[in-house]
């Protein structure tokens, strides 16, 4: 029989997903506790997630700030567990899942609990968004796993997507959750490395299906693939953070030389049309550049790389902070 079952979620200033998204997977799945994290964004947002919550019998978790994905979810976790709950089922605004999805996770970490469980990840039309990621070494890309072919022979390591992720609370404690210097992306990719240095495995069970609307934490409509400045910027600084916890010195100087061509990949996902106004994106990552270089060559020896005790400084603030999304370095 399944075991108590928690549905954590962070919000910023997605009240709106919540509404819709949130309340459908409620409705169908019939967890134990739903949790939401709010994430400081306005009063008027608060309030309106108080009222749902209200409503619907969620818990509310409030920050004085906004602390990003894995600071908001650490949160979660934490009240998810104080209450009970035995696993915990990460899941993002944008995102919905089934009762029979999520028993086919829960079956899944009844023979593991030191197993983080993702379930297949589909975008709103129906295409795989997710089935599994790679992070190659050689140059810190990360790629889905049906594309393996084009870089056969390369060391690389598995990670599991944030969207949508079932965590057993064994595996949860273990670990002690995400590393809150990520901010926002990259921080699934860094809890993956971290439940397999504790000795658990990343599994994706095929069986559960997911549905993710990417993008909706950030307003946009289906035809606009322009990311947000907080996109880049993130997904650019925290590769070289990543590289600076986890690889050796010759390995980040490697991937800091390769800043700027993956500064480009990285933008090159919000297409080419944003480029007609380009100031916003090219200021995004030459921050994104610059800070994460600059903390690969100061703080080498500050961050911790697999411990959970890191120091908890933030390395560079970001005033533009808009959305929490999908929380993934996006294959």
């Amino acid at each position: 029989m399944p075991v108590p079952l928690a549905i954590v979620v962070v919000n910023y200033a997605s009240s709106a997903l919540l509404a819709q998204n949130l309340a459908r997977t409620v409705d169908d799945v019939r967890p134990a506790h739903v949790i939401v994290v709010d994430n400081m964004s306005s009063a008027a947002e608060r309030a309106t997630v108080r009222a749902l919550a209200d409503a619907a019998g969620w818990t509310v978790v409030e920050t004085e700030a906004n602390l990003g994905f894995g600071g908001g979810m650490n949160l979660g976790a934490a009240r998810a567990l104080e209450l009970g709950a035995k696993d915990l089922l990460l899941l993002n605004p944008d995102a919905t899942i089934t009762a029979d999805a999520v028993r086919a996770l829960q079956e899944r970490a009844e023979d593991s609990r030191m197993a983080a469980l993702a379930p297949r990840v589909l975008d709103g039309s129906g295409k795989v968004w997710f089935d599994g990621a790679d992070l190659y070494l050689s140059d810190g890309r990360t790629m889905g796993v049906r594309r393996r072919g084009a870089r056969p022979g390369e060391q690389r390591w598995e990670w599991v997507s944030g969207a949508c992720l079932l965590v057993p609370d064994e595996l949860w404690r273990t670990t002690k959750g995400f590393d809150e210097d990520y901010f926002l992306y990259w921080e699934d990719v860094d809890y993956s490395r971290r439940v397999v240095a504790a000795g658990g495995t990343l599994q994706v069970v095929g069986e559960a299906s997911a549905v993710h609307d990417e993008g909706g934490t950030q307003g946009r409509g289906p035809l606009e693939r322009a990311k947000s400045e907080t996109y880049y910027y993130y997904n650019i600084r925290n590769r070289l953070m990543f590289a600076v916890k986890h690889l050796d010195d010759e390995s980040v100087k490697r991937w800091r030389r390769g800043a700027w061509a993956s500064a480009r990949e990285v933008l090159l996902r919000g297409g080419r049309r944003q480029f007609l106004w380009p100031w916003k994106p090219l200021r995004a990552a030459y921050r994104g550049v610059r800070d994460g270089r600059r903390l690969s060559v100061t703080n080498r020896r500050s961050l911790h790389p697999l411990g959970p005790e890191h120091d908890g400084r933030r390395y560079s603030s970001n005033s533009d902070v808009t959305a929490v999304d999908d929380g993934q370095g996006e294959s």
